[in-house]
C-alpha cells in the first residue's frame, strides 16, 4: 500500500518516532511542507494521504484515482472536502482525545500567568525591582486566585471536560454555555446569559458557521468586567479587533490565545500589534506536546491498520 505524509514539519519536528505508521506501508513518502501546487502530483498514486492541515478539496481528490483513506493528522475535519471524498468513496478518518493532557495543561498555564502576573513579576526581578525594595516581597500588580472563581466553558467534549475537572481541584465553579447551532441540552447556560456570571471563559468547540465570531464585541462588552477569555480552539471563533479594544480599555482583564484568524499570520494582526502587558499570544503549540504528538503518530498508525484490516476506525 502507498503512502504519503503532506506535511511531517507540522508535527514533527525531529523528535518523534514514526517507525510504526512508516511500517504500515509498502511504499512511503513524506514532504516536509506540500504547497498547493505540489499537491496533485504528490498524491497522484497514493492510496492513503495523512494531512494535518494541508487543504484536501474536491478536485485533488478527484484526480488522486488511487486514492482509498485520507487520513487527517488532528481532530478537525475542516481541510477536507468530505462532500466530495463521499462522492469519491474515499474514507476520512481523524485522530481524537490525543492531546487531552497538553491543551488543559496549557490552558492552565497561561490562566495562572495572567492571574498570577508571572511575566510582569518576571520582568521587575530583571529591572532589579525586588533588589531595591523597601520590603521582603513585592505586591504590585496584585495576584489573584483561582479558587473562588467561577470558569464558563464553551464546548463539553473531550477537551472542555477535561479543562472543567482541573478548574474544580483548583476550587474553581463550572458553568456550561449553551452552544449556538447545537441541541438544548438540560443544564446548559445560553451565552449571552452565562457571560456575565463568569470569571473565565473558555472555548473548547469546534469551528463552524454557528460558532465562527461567537466572541464579538456584543459578547465581550456582556462579560464580568475583569474577566479573561481563554482560546485554544480556533482562532475565527473570536472578533480580534474587539478583543484588543476590550483589553485596552481595560473592560477585560486579559485574555490568552493559542489560535488567531490567519496562521501564520503573515497579514500582520491587531492583538499581535498592540503590544498589551494583558494579552498572551502563543503560536498553535497548546496540543504540542512531545507526548501528545507521539499519541498523534501511534493513533495515525491505528486508523491505518484497521483500514487495512476492513475495519472503520475514527471515521468522519
Amino acid at each position: 500500500m502507498k503512502g504519503v505524509l503532506l506535511d511531517q514539519g507540522s508535527l514533527d519536528a525531529g523528535d518523534l518516532d514514526l517507525s510504526t505508521l512508516e511500517g504500515c506501508f509498502s511504499h512511503w513518502r513524506s514532504y516536509p511542507e506540500t504547497r498547493p501546487e505540489q499537491l496533485a502530483e504528490r498524491i497522484v498514486d497514493a492510496e492513503v494521504v495523512i494531512s494535518n492541515k494541508v487543504r484536501l478539496d474536491g478536485n485533488p481528490l478527484r484526480q488522486a484515482r488511487n486514492l482509498r483513506l485520507v487520513c487527517i493528522a488532528a481532530t478537525g475535519t475542516n481541510n477536507v472536502d468530505l462532500e466530495a471524498a463521499r462522492e469519491r468513496g474515499i474514507a476520512v478518518s481523524n485522530v481524537l482525545a490525543y492531546a487531552t493532557p497538553s491543551v488543559v495543561e496549557h490552558v492552565f498555564t497561561q490562566l495562572l500567568a495572567l492571574v498570577r502576573h508571572s511575566r510582569e513579576y518576571a520582568a521587575r526581578m530583571d529591572r532589579e525591582d525586588w533588589q531595591r525594595a523597601a520590603h521582603f516581597c513585592l505586591l504590585e500588580p496584585p495576584i489573584h486566585e483561582l479558587a473562588g472563581k467561577t470558569l464558563g466553558i464553551v464546548g463539553y467534549g473531550e477537551l472542555g471536560k477535561g479543562v472543567a475537572r482541573v478548574a474544580e481541584a483548583f476550587g474553581m465553579e463550572v458553568l456550561l454555555a449553551q452552544r449556538p447551532g447545537g441541541a438544548p441540552q438540560a443544564g446548559r447556560i445560553p451565552l449571552m446569559e452565562l457571560l456575565p456570571r463568569v470569571d473565565v471563559l473558555s472555548l473548547h468547540c469546534p469551528l463552524t458557521e454557528q460558532t465562527r465570531n461567537l466572541i464579538g464585541a456584543a459578547q465581550l462588552a456582556a462579560m464580568k468586567p475583569g474577566a479573561i477569555l481563554i482560546n485554544t480552539a480556533r482562532g475565527g471563533m473570536v472578533d480580534e479587533t474587539a478583543l484588543r479594544q476590550a483589553l485596552e480599555s481595560g473592560r477585560l482583564g486579559g485574555a490568552a490565545l493559542d489560535v488567531l484568524a490567519e496562521e501564520p499570520p503573515r497579514s500582520g494582526n491587531p492583538l499581535l500589534e498592540a503590544g498589551l502587558p494583558n494579552l498572551i499570544v502563543t503560536p498553535h503549540i497548546a496540543w504540542a506536546s512531545v507526548e501528545s504528538r507521539q499519541r498523534l503518530v501511534a493513533e495515525l498508525a491505528a486508523n491505518v491498520q484497521a483500514f487495512q484490516r476492513g475495519a472503520a476506525r475514527n471515521r468522519v
